[in-house]
């Protein structure tokens, strides 16, 4: 088996307090993986997740799918609902998109402003991210979660170490 550092093939960019995300992506390219999420109501779908979590329409096709992306290979199709009522239980859809730290707060308050109540954190996780959780329109879970840089002196670090992951000293 091959392997390879595939790092410049992502547009995350390496975790820095004052890392710049990538501009849109508005190329089109085969998708390596995207979500679908039914909707009661496509029009406020959209405005939610373009308005507050940073997406943008890639196309459309009116009444019936809206592509929304973020960065590169952040996709998701927005797709009207059946008209039945959603159980209120069963499984429930949870994703989560990368993004750097300077947009974490932003995001937190774009989301609270267009649906109060809906926003957990932010908060700073034992894997070293920073992270927001956003409960959207249709119910889905959406974390937008920014890698922290790694403190060399850190738990995370000597943690990385045992297990053979080459991290630079303290």
């Amino acid at each position: 088996m091959s392997t390879f550092n595939a790092f410049e093939m992502s547009p995350v960019p390496v975790p820095a307090e004052d890392a710049r995300p990538p501009e849109p992506f508005h190329g089109i390219y085969g998708m390596p993986m995207f979500i679908t999420v039914p909707t009661l109501d496509l029009d406020a779908s959209v405005d939610f997740w373009t308005e507050a979590l940073g997406f943008f329409t890639l196309f459309s096709i009116p009444g019936r799918l809206v592509h929304l992306r973020r960065w590169a290979f952040q996709d998701l199709l927005l797709v009207p609902a059946p008209q039945e009522p959603i159980p209120a239980t069963g499984p429930v859809m949870s994703v989560s998109f990368a993004c750097v730290l300077s947009q974490i707060d932003e995001i937190a308050k774009a989301c609270e402003r267009l649906r109060p109540g809906s926003v957990t954190g932010p908060r700073i996780t034992p894997w070293n991210s920073r992270e927001v959780e956003v409960a959207t329109p249709e119910g889905v879970r959406v974390v937008l979660t920014a890698a922290r840089p790694l403190d060399p002196g850190s738990e995370q670090a000597e943690g990385l170490r045992r297990v053979g992951i080459e991290v630079p000293e303290a």
